[in-house]
């Protein structure tokens, strides 16, 4: 009787572990906006969806699953892939929304899948594959950032701005700081390429940011064209 019971216990231990793999604790989501005309403005260049050129508006990077730590977890359930049936009633909205701009141009399948194998599977225990989609989109809903900019005299004109006052007018329209990420343009100027905002871990509420990432920004940034 006592293997027996022994057995069992290890039956269970051997099944919540599993189950905590799949299911992946985590602090807090970052969401993660892109403006496009600094992903386009590098040497790697861009191409735009099979669907046209995207809208001149930032777009969603992901909604990804992050530790107070800094480590995240991913890659978390390869038996739940990408299924876009799924999605299938959101599609529309995540062409406008949520584009593609790598080479060679798709009509995003790639990149969502990419989201939802990495990041989005680290998310089983909140949402579900299209909740996690429609989440995204809905935040993008609440967040107007190229609204926010421009109300503060900040426009994608090519211009430079200090970042503080890019940061400024993101936490005005929010009510949080966000983490501001920078990249390069082809004359080595650093420009404003990405906004991450943080989400609690029901996926429910904006919060503040436990940590925020480094962004290799410089005082002055570039808001370029698209």
């Amino acid at each position: 009787m006592k293997s027996s019971a022994l057995v069992l216990i290890q039956i269970f231990a051997v099944q919540f572990l599993v189950l905590q793999c799949v299911s992946q604790d985590f602090d807090f989501f970052y969401f993660v906006l892109q403006w496009p005309g600094a992903y386009c403005d590098t040497k790697r260049s861009c191409c735009y969806p099979t669907t046209g050129k995207p809208e001149s508006d930032f777009g969603i990077h992901g909604l990804w699953p992050n530790n107070n730590d800094g480590s995240y977890p991913s890659n978390c359930d390869s038996s739940s892939p990408f299924d876009g049936s799924e999605i299938s009633d959101l599609k529309s909205k995540m062409q406008t929304e949520w584009p593609t701009l790598a080479c060679p141009s798709g009509n995003g399948m790639s990149f969502w899948a990419h989201e939802w194998d990495k990041h989005g599977t680290c998310s089983e225990s909140v949402l579900d594959q299209h909740g996690y989609f429609e989440t995204a989109l809905n935040l993008k809903q609440q967040v107007d950032l190229l609204g926010a900019l421009n109300n503060a005299g900040i426009q994608p004109n090519g211009g430079f701005y200090s970042l503080n006052s890019i940061s400024q007018a993101i936490s005005k329209a929010t009510g949080f700081t966000p983490g501001i990420e920078c990249n390069v343009d082809e004359n080595g100027n650093s420009q404003l390429y990405q906004v991450y905002l943080c989400v609690d871990n029901s996926a429910s509420n904006l919060i503040k940011c436990p940590l925020l990432p480094r962004g290799k920004c410089s005082s002055r940034i570039e808001f370029p064209k698209f």
